[in-house]
């Protein structure tokens, strides 16, 4: 196992944790992505998805547990490569990243990275920790929604599109950078790598922070239009009083 030890404390062996770890962690965020997507459908078919996850809950321990695992490697790695490349007198992941005509995106990695660790936290200890708390009594489609960790609080709904912005910074540099690693940089994978890329950091981004606006105007709105109810309400009752 000396040999695994030594390529995994090797940089290429940090990158290809890096790597790989970020690239499970892009399908992991599809497939939530398309659970997210299933608010579109009403309060029903939400928490009826949601219900069925929760019907193998086993399963799905052991997945948040590997999803885990993924996640701090994917950090680990990354603080581990970001300290060596300072003491080479770089500055990000990228090798080249250091340089004048690097892309935004490859300077701000740590940067971005360290926003959206702590927006996971925060997503964790809010909306996923309420989810844990139902069983079988409440509705998870009023927690996303909620006044107080859900859509429906515009400071969080904001946190969450900022979040969002941030991933897909992160995102652009992060998933091309691992293919390079792989050895995959031949100029004929080129344009189908920056297609594929351009879901993970522009749509999948983009569909999370549609949720958010949409679900959170639509809120607001609501509230508009209640708050002029009223309001009209009253005015009929003192004119006509």
């Amino acid at each position: 196992m000396n040999w695994l030890t030594t390529f995994m404390n090797s940089s290429i062996g940090k990158k290809f944790t890096m790597g790989i770890s970020g690239l499970l962690l892009c399908l992991f965020i599809a497939q939530h992505l398309v659970g997210n997507l299933m608010l579109f459908g009403g309060e029903t078919l939400f928490n009826s998805y949601v219900e069925t996850l929760s019907a193998f809950k086993p399963l799905v321990r052991i997945i948040e547990f590997i999803i885990t695992i993924i996640f701090l490697s994917h950090i680990i790695s990354g603080i581990r490569l970001t300290l060596d490349n300072r003491r080479a007198n770089s500055s990000s992941y990228d090798v080249n990243a250091g340089s004048e005509t690097s892309s935004f995106s490859s300077r701000t990695m740590a940067i971005t990275g360290s926003v959206v660790f702590i927006f996971v936290i925060m997503h964790l200890s809010t909306i996923w920790y309420r989810f844990q708390l139902i069983h079988g009594s409440g509705s998870y489609y009023d927690i996303i929604l909620g006044d107080e960790v859900g859509f429906g609080n515009p400071i969080y709904a904001a946190l969450y599109v900022v979040a969002m912005v941030l991933m897909g910074v992160h995102l652009k540099h992060g998933f091309q950078s691992a293919f390079q690693t792989f050895g995959v940089s031949d100029s004929r994978y080129k344009g189908l790598i920056e297609k594929v890329s351009m879901i993970f950091w522009f749509v999948i981004p983009a569909g999370f922070t549609w949720i958010a606006l949409w679900f959170g105007s639509f809120i607001f709105s609501s509230r508009i239009d209640s708050a002029d109810k009223v309001l009209a309400s009253k005015l009929s009752e003192i004119t006509n009083g």
